[in-house]
């Protein structure tokens, strides 16, 4: 277990004031300045020290990611854009972050825009986060009120302005490039790359997109030391790691603990365990709905780190994870995923858009088993067209949870079709939607 010394997100349940004042007493804005003062260079080689990557998703390394960014401006502004458009469904993590402990965030978009030569920041919040938005706008005006961001920012000598924009709620918006068209005002629709975001990205400047709890951990690093950070998790997978976890589990949360922990240590010491005991799991999604599900037999031993879950074919993802007890129908659960991913589609990609649907609707007629045996290996054929060829990872997204119920689940998937068979049913059914107003189709 993690000790509470090692902890970064100090207030994560709210317990203390989440204003400047508690964030002063939990150690925040402490040597900012001093911070800063070791320049551009010194603090990227700290952060690739450290080995942070990404807590977003994709978990690219962060210091390399800063790394990118023009040394030298060519008369263009740079921005940071941290990704505050929380939509994956499980995950609930930046959220806390954003309600209870805004101030880190607001000093690691100081010290990484500083880094990455950016006087300008902006927060692109979710739309439904209202409360978080209200909570994060008013420790950005006790930051500028302080001092601490604004002209001379923290007495650094460094002039930076910060901007909270609040999203309409799409899910494509967590995606980097479609965001940044947001932010600009167009219709949320990935832009192809190259050119990537370090190059051409807002207002076609230099800019980088990260996600909240990448930069919110950034302060406590840098004023900790990488070596601190490095010796936390298993090597290439360090540090802490906010998880949610959710679903059917007696205690449900989110909780800070090292990356590597195993996934039954994880559930069983801060969810209570699952519901009805670890004897009665069927599944888990590890990282988000966009991972491939894990059956009980993987969850035994797995560790919660990156290389770990993709080693078994599925993925830390935002370490959201999802327990599924055996009262479970896994068929219609990941049906219900297919028609989030079928519903949030920009509709940009051809495989995307058509093929989203398609999965939808042949997902819907296995649920009751309306289908044949032979259209479990085309679905999965569907989804490696899908897979990989689209501008953004949503049409992996809307495989992957396919695949993973196939890879694992097939039996279960051809007993469904054999018991409506043996129902008396004969024939293929129209492909209807199951439980799904016409209009969804």
């Amino acid at each position: 277990m993690l000790d509470d010394r090692d902890r970064i997100f100090t207030n994560l349940y709210g317990q203390y004031d989440w204003g400047l004042k508690g964030a002063l007493a939990r150690g925040d804005w402490d040597g900012t300045a001093g911070i800063i003062a070791r320049g551009r260079e010194a603090i990227i080689e700290e952060m690739k020290a450290s080995g942070l990557r990404g807590r977003g998703g994709a978990g690219f390394p962060t210091g390399m990611k800063w790394s990118f960014m023009p040394k030298v401006s060519d008369g263009r502004p740079a921005y940071l854009v941290v990704n505050a458009d929380e939509s994956e469904p499980g995950t609930c993590k930046d959220r806390d972050i954003l309600r209870h402990d805004p101030h880190k965030l607001i000093e690691g978009c100081l010290l990484a825009s500083f880094a990455m030569g950016a006087h300008v920041s902006y927060i692109y919040i979710r739309g439904e986060f209202y409360n978080e938005a209200c909570n994060l706008q008013a420790a950005i005006d006790q930051a500028y009120e302080a001092g601490l961001i604004g002209p001379n920012a923290a007495g650094s000598g460094w002039d930076f302005e910060l901007y909270l924009h609040r999203g309409a709620g799409a899910y494509i918006c967590g995606e980097e490039t479609a965001l940044l068209e947001s932010l600009e005002g167009k219709k949320g629709m990935p832009r192809l790359k190259p050119p990537f975001p370090a190059a051409v990205g807002l207002y076609g400047c230099p800019s980088t997109v990260n996600n909240v709890e990448s930069i919110a951990v950034a302060p406590t690093i840098l004023r900790r030391g990488a070596a601190w950070f490095s010796a936390l998790g298993r090597p290439k997978n360090t540090g802490t790691k906010l998880f949610c976890i959710s679903g059917h589990v007696n205690k449900p949360c989110n909780v800070e603990e090292e990356l590597g922990i195993p996934l039954r240590e994880l559930i069983d010491t801060y969810a209570g365990g699952v519901r009805g005991g670890w004897d009665n799991l069927l599944a888990v999604i590890p990282g988000g709905s966009s991972v491939p599900l894990l059956p009980k037999s993987i969850c035994d031993t797995v560790l919660m780190d990156f290389d770990s879950l993709r080693d078994v074919k599925s993925g830390l993802g935002t370490a959201a994870v999802i327990v599924m007890d055996k009262s479970t129908d896994v068929i219609s659960a990941i049906a219900r995923l297919a028609h989030f991913y079928k519903h949030e589609s920009c509709g940009q990609c051809t495989p995307c858009r058509e093929g989203t649907g398609w999965m939808m609707r042949v997902m819907n007629r296995m649920v009751q088993g309306r289908a044949e045996s032979a259209e479990i290996d085309l679905l999965e054929q569907v989804t490696r067209q899908i897979e990989g060829h689209t501008i953004c990872a949503l049409g992996d997204a809307a495989a992957w949870p396919i695949q993973g119920l196939i890879r694992h689940f097939r039996p279960v998937i051809e007993e469904r079709i054999a018991a409506y068979v043996a129902s008396g049913a004969t024939g293929r059914l129209a492909p209807t939607p199951v439980n799904l107003p016409r209009a969804a189709e």
